[in-house]
């Protein structure tokens, strides 16, 4: 099925993704699951390699690979692991808001330096008290003079602890029109990172606070006018969060497929390999049968978006399909690890709970049946990729 989506390059691509996942990622997994917090080195050395700019273009220095490019990129780095699968998705995210409302100076400064790898960016709209209700929030920015002073406080901030540029949605104003976004560099007086809290998975990324106590920003920082923040914030987590989120889940799957066929070869009942038991026998089918859904939600919703088309729906369904199909292949590959699976010498269990970080960022299954229940009843409220057009179709990679 790659063949239908895929080009010559996106396979090198995938080879090559593979090949530095496997040997540079996969060693270090063991540690960073004891130390449960932040891989900075990792996460700078996977930086270096260049696939944060997948989606930046050639002008700036990116690899212009387009959105498949960079899912393929996601799912490999997730299939070894999620957290480096979703240290790479956040700083793409975090890339998107320059890439769709950047001034020429602001691209110029700040995307050659993303795509060499040189600064991780975030985006960082969550509040603690808002949760999914973006316009809940209530941190603020106040002019003055030539600068802004920002208060407040963030949550779940993907990259929190290594990200050099925060784009962050505030408050100036009552309603939606009240909400501007901004580019905040991590050493600025007024900022700092919350400690990092122990998760339950996604051991090596870091998703944490950061607070603003007269955080002074220069106006030329602002990314749009005033106003445009709630567009921001959505047209990233719309066009590129649930995109970004569908290939870690999708990677994530895939290891899941590939560690229990390899336990049912390796382990014998009754004188034969576990798999030819009929009731785990079709658990495998199950599994693989969703996997193969997955991935065809998934290409499907990012080549569109790569050729320019409209693909909001596309893309919520392929986040929601993804999310939880991997959660319930999760489950039976428990079921059919058994007791086996409890224990931390084999990744199933990580997988298991990496895969429930995947649900609630960019929207839960809930928020995504919502907005496709408006499709279906023809109330959607125009789409972000059609909007956003020129600036997220890429040029097919030969």
């Amino acid at each position: 099925m790659d063949g239908y989506f895929a080009s010559r390059l996106h396979h090198q691509l995938r080879g090559h993704v593979r090949h530095f996942a496997e040997s540079e990622v996969r060693p270090l997994v063991p540690a960073m699951e004891a130390a449960r917090s932040v891989h900075r080195d990792l996460s700078r050395r996977i930086a270096r390699q260049g696939w944060l700019g997948a989606t930046i273009s050639r002008d700036h220095g990116g690899m212009g690979v387009g959105h498949l490019g960079k899912t393929i990129i996601i799912e490999e780095l997730s299939r070894v692991s999620g957290a480096m699968g979703a240290m790479v998705q956040a700083s793409q995210l975090g890339a998107a808001k320059i890439v769709h409302f950047g001034t020429d100076e602001q691209k110029k400064t700040w995307l050659p330096a993303i795509a060499a790898g040189e600064c991780l960016p975030t985006i960082a709209v969550t509040e603690p008290e808002s949760g999914g209700h973006v316009l809940g929030m209530s941190a603020t920015a106040v002019r003055d003079g030539d600068d802004y002073l920002l208060n407040g406080r963030k949550v779940y901030v993907g990259n929190s602890h290594v990200g050099d540029l925060h784009g962050v949605v505030v408050r100036t104003g009552p309603g939606s029109k009240g909400l501007t976004a901004f580019l905040v560099e991590a050493d600025r007086p007024g900022f700092r990172v919350g400690d990092q809290k122990p998760t339950m998975g996604l051991h090596g990324f870091s998703f944490g606070e950061l607070f603003f106590d007269n955080c002074r920003v220069p106006a030329s920082h602002r990314l749009g006018d005033e106003g445009d923040g709630l567009a921001v914030a959505y047209s990233s987590s719309v066009l590129y969060g649930r995109a970004n989120l569908t290939a870690v889940s999708l990677g994530l799957h895939r290891a899941i497929l590939e560690e229990t066929t390899r336990f049912c070869e390796e382990r014998h009942r009754y004188g034969r390999p576990l798999h030819e038991l009929p009731s785990v026998k079709l658990k495998l089918g199950q599994i693989q049968s969703r996997l193969m859904t997955a991935r065809l939600a998934a290409y499907h919703a990012v080549h569109l978006l790569d050729t320019g088309l409209p693909c909001d729906a596309e893309l919520m369904n392929a986040k929601l399909v993804n999310v939880e199909s991997a959660l319930d292949s999760a489950r039976n590959a428990m079921e059919i690890h058994a007791a086996a699976g409890l224990f931390t010498d084999r990744p199933i269990e990580r997988y298991l709970r990496d895969a429930h970080h995947i649900f609630a960022p960019a929207g839960t299954s809930d928020i995504q049946l919502l907005r496709l229940a408006e499709v279906a009843l023809g109330t959607a409220k125009g789409q972000w990729s059609e909007r956003l057009a020129d600036v997220v179709r890429m040029e097919p990679a030969l």
